[in-house]
């Protein structure tokens, strides 16, 4: 039974009120809010409600039993006995279609779900929902999260977090990006971003007010010499830049640090999938080698799953400090659901195992997209490592003509064109292969080189 009906009265209206009663109930019909075979309040119990007598309902009732709009049911009640079909979806009314639904997906940017341990994560989610409901969240973060991090980036990353930085939850690396512009830049302020580069840091830079100008990167990553001057900081991946997938080698990454230190400037290290190295072991973090000016983000979104919503920030006290202040400022905070689980999952060991798991299942994968390309002369650019790689095409003509035959086909395609910030000279597409599952991989994966193939000016011959 529907309690809480809405049923607007004006008392100073010349209209009666058993009148306004029942047109009111069948607004609600038409408009979807009752539907068939709701009971409706009893006349007695609506008239209390409503503060009339009992015979305005009685009577509002009546004229819509007449109308055939109820029936009533010895014993039972009155009940809604028929309403108009319900509208089709529309756009216009703000349902939205995703126009991608049912294409098979390798663009880049998603996590391995065939690697999660089914059992793990049902384990870590009931274990999360056994805490009590909160009354306040805690800003920094939960601090079994954080202890829980800060063991993972040891163990896995080589990043001790004590004294000298703070371990800070966040709402996945964009939300953390949106964050330090917000507490330690003002509007007006210049960041360094690389060029091609991640867009998603760049619309939280520039929500943010802050200025963002292009570097060039090469087959080392960032171009430290080509960094403007005057920036208050450069947000880079030097595990394995996006898009393109370089790795910065050490002299790269010494260089950046000295030239933030020579400028009193801090450096944003996004570590997106940094766990994702097959070929050898992971350079030492930017953050383990200069904490005074490196800032560290890391996400659960590419190595776990994105329905967690959960990453972390490591920074020197001052800037953890500055983000705290934003955050009780703002009154905004991590969400402790995704932390709880996170927290859970590597409580015993599991953490750790689907990490060891992710190095088994997405080589061949990887492997998988290298072959069929490598069997139609397409060679792929960047490090063994990530979920994705790249396959350059002469230029925009090339790339456009690519991408929309592999969706004519049904595949879902990413040029690099789009992830400029100045002038594009970078094309090609990046072929993600952790979001599809292996039996839609395997059928994915030769459209998409068949398209790139054909796409090139004077196709190679395949071997």
């Amino acid at each position: 039974m529907l309690d809480d009906l809405p049923i607007p009265l004006d008392r100073t209206a010349a209209e009666p009120l058993s009148v306004q009663v029942a047109d009111a109930l069948r607004a609600a019909a038409t408009g979807g809010v009752l539907r068939v075979s709701d009971r409706l309040p009893s006349s007695r119990a609506l008239a209390q409600r409503r503060e009339v007598s009992r015979a305005v309902v009685s009577t509002a009732y009546d004229q819509l039993h007449a109308e055939g709009w109820l029936t009533g049911r010895r014993g039972s009640g009155t009940y809604l006995s028929t309403a108009p079909a319900a509208a089709p979806p529309s756009t216009a009314a703000g349902i939205y279609a995703d126009p991608d639904a049912g294409l098979l997906d390798l663009r880049p940017g998603a996590p391995c779900a065939d690697a999660v341990d089914p059992a793990a994560w049902r384990r870590a989610w009931r274990a999360a929902g056994d805490h009590p409901a909160d009354t306040r969240k805690d800003r920094a973060g939960e601090p079994d999260f954080r202890a829980a991090v800060a063991e993972h980036l040891l163990r896995h990353r080589g990043l001790a977090a004590g004294a000298a930085s703070v371990v800070l939850a966040t709402a996945g690396t964009s939300s953390a990006v949106g964050e330090l512009a917000s507490a330690l830049l003002r509007p007006g302020d210049t960041v360094a971003i690389e060029d091609p580069g991640y867009l998603r840091a760049v619309g939280a830079f520039r929500a943010a007010g802050v200025r963002v100008l292009p570097v060039p990167v090469d087959g080392d990553g960032l171009r430290v010499d080509l960094i403007p001057a005057g920036v208050r900081a450069v947000y880079c991946t030097p595990a394995h830049q996006f898009p393109l997938g370089a790795r910065m080698p050490a002299a790269r990454r010494v260089e950046l640090i000295e030239f933030a230190r020579a400028k009193g400037i801090f450096v944003i290290e996004d570590d997106y999938d940094g766990e994702l190295r097959y070929d050898s072991a992971p350079l030492p973090l930017l953050a383990s080698m200069a904490p005074d000016v490196v800032v560290h983000l890391g996400t659960t979104s590419k190595i776990i799953a994105t329905t967690l919503g959960v990453g972390w920030l490591v920074a020197r006290p001052d800037i953890a400090d500055a983000v705290l202040a934003h955050r009780t400022h703002t009154g905004t905070a991590p969400s402790p659901a995704g932390q709880r689980v996170l927290s859970e999952f590597a409580r015993h060991g599991d953490l750790a195992r689907h990490l060891r798991r992710l190095r088994r299942v997405v080589p061949p994968r990887r492997a998988l997209v290298v072959d069929a390309l490598a069997c139609r002369g397409l060679p792929v650019v960047g490090d063994d490592a990530g979920s994705h790689v790249v396959v350059e095409l002469p230029d925009a003509a090339a790339e456009r003509h690519a991408v929309d035959a592999a969706r004519a086909r049904g595949v879902l395609l990413d040029g690099l064109a789009r992830h400029h910030l100045a002038e594009e000279h970078r094309f090609g597409v990046a072929i993600g292969y952790t979001a599809l599952g292996a039996a839609e991989l395997a059928e994915a994966v030769p459209i998409a080189a068949d398209c790139l193939a054909a796409a090139q000016p004077d196709p190679p011959a395949r071997s």
